[in-house]
C-alpha cells in the first residue's frame, strides 16, 4: 500500500465512491480516481465542491481524515473517525482521568522535543542553533517557565528573517505554513483515533473554537519538519504556493526518521508517539516514544531527496479524452 494525501485544488469538483476507489467528477465525466486503501487524508483547497456521504464513511471506516481549508489554506473543518481501537472504551476513560501533574510531564516532553527539532530545522538551514538548544534543559513540568515561547520568538527570525512574524492570516510563508501544518494535523489526528483517543481532550492545548487539541499537541515536536521545507522551498516557490512545494511539504510524512526501533516514516513516528501517551495514561508506561531530532545536514538531505514514497495527488484541472 502507497499512502497518498489527496488534494482537491478545482472548483466545480464532486467527490464520491464506488468499488473501493475515491472518485472526482466535473459535469459527469470522471477525471480522477485514487484507491481508498490507500488514503491517509483528503484536503480540500477549493471552496465549490460537492462530496457524498458514502464517501465520508468510506474514508472514516479506513481511518483517513478529510480537512476544508479555508482561507490561506487554514483549515475550517475536520472529519475524523470516531472509533479506532478495539480497546477505545478503557482508554478514553483512562485520558479523561488523566491527572494535571501527568499532563504537565508529558507537556514538558513534547517541548523538549519541539525545541530540538527546531534547532535542527535551523541547522538544516544554515541557520544558529544555541538559541533554541539552550532552552531544553530549562523546560520546566507544564513549560511553566514558557521556553517554548521564548524559542519561538528567536526560532521564526533565525529561520525567516528578522522581519518575519507567524501569523495565520497572513500571506507568503504564512499561507506555506499553514498548508503543511494541515497536512500534519491530519496526520496526527489519524493517529489520534487510531490510539483510541479523543481529539477533544488535549494535553496543554484547550480551546472551545479548537474540536482537536489533542492533534495539536501531538504534532507540536514535529511542526519544524514543515518550516524546514518552507524555508529550503523559498527560493523555488516566490509568493505562490506551487504544486511542486505542495508535494515537498506532503511528503514530510514520509520522510525516514532513525528511531530506537529502526528507521521508519515521520508518520508512523507520529502513530507511535499517540500509542505511546495511550499507554502513560493507562499506567503501562512512564514516557512518550519521541523520536530524536536528526543533526541539521541529515534532515536537510532527507527533505531534498526525491526517494521518499509518499506523495500528493492532485486532481487534474482537465483531462483529455480517454485520459482517467
Amino acid at each position: 500500500m502507497r499512502e497518498r494525501v489527496v488534494e482537491i485544488a478545482e472548483n466545480g469538483r464532486y467527490l464520491s465512491c464506488r468499488d473501493g476507489f475515491l472518485l472526482v467528477s466535473e459535469k459527469g465525466v470522471e477525471v480522477g480516481r485514487v484507491p481508498l486503501d490507500d488514503i491517509l487524508g483528503v484536503i480540500a483547497t477549493a471552496r465549490g465542491i460537492i462530496f457524498s456521504r458514502s464517501l465520508v464513511d468510506a474514508l472514516a471506516s479506513r481511518g483517513a481524515s478529510f480537512v476544508l481549508c479555508g482561507q490561506n489554506f487554514a483549515p475550517t473543518a475536520w472529519l475524523v473517525p470516531l472509533v479506532g481501537h478495539h480497546s477505545q472504551g478503557e482508554r478514553l476513560r483512562a485520558q479523561a482521568a488523566a491527572g494535571l501533574p501527568l499532563k504537565k510531564r508529558a507537556w514538558q516532553e513534547l517541548i523538549r522535543a519541539k525545541l530540538r527539532w527546531q534547532g535542527s530545522a535551523l541547522a538544516a538551514a544554515g541557520a544558529p542553533t544555541a538559541p533554541l538548544l539552550s532552552l531544553v534543559g530549562r523546560v520546566k513540568s507544564g513549560d511553566s517557565g514558557n521556553a517554548e515561547a521564548l524559542g519561538a520568538r528567536r526560532y521564526w527570525k533565525l529561520l525567516f528573517g528578522s522581519d518575519f512574524q507567524r501569523d495565520v492570516d497572513a500571506p507568503g510563508i504564512n499561507g506555506f505554513l499553514n498548508y503543511g501544518y494541515a497536512v500534519l494535523r491530519s496526520a496526527a489526528a489519524r493517529a489520534v483515533a487510531g490510539a483510541g483517543l479523543h481529539p477533544g481532550l488535549g494535553v496543554f492545548h484547550s480551546s472551545h473554537k479548537n474540536p482537536m487539541p489533542l492533534a495539536d499537541d501531538l504534532m507540536e515536536p514535529f511542526r519544524p519538519v514543515i518550516d524546514a521545507v518552507v524555508r529550503i522551498g523559498l527560493a523555488t516557490a516566490g509568493e505562490d504556493l506551487t504544486p511542486e512545494l505542495k508535494r515537498r511539504l506532503v511528503k514530510t510524512l514520509f520522510m525516514d526518521v532513525d528511531t530506537e526501533r529502526g528507521t521508519t516514516p515521520l508518520a508512523t513516528c507520529i502513530q507511535r508517539l499517540a500509542s505511546s501517551l495511550a499507554e502513560v495514561f493507562l499506567g503501562s508506561r512512564a514516557d512518550l516514544e519521541i523520536p530524536q531530532a536528526p543533526v541539521g545536514s541529515a534532515l536537510r538531505q532527507r527533505l531534498l531527496s526525491e526517494s521518499n514514497n509518499g506523495d500528493l495527488d492532485r486532481i487534474p484541472a482537465h483531462v483529455d479524452d480517454g485520459d482517467v
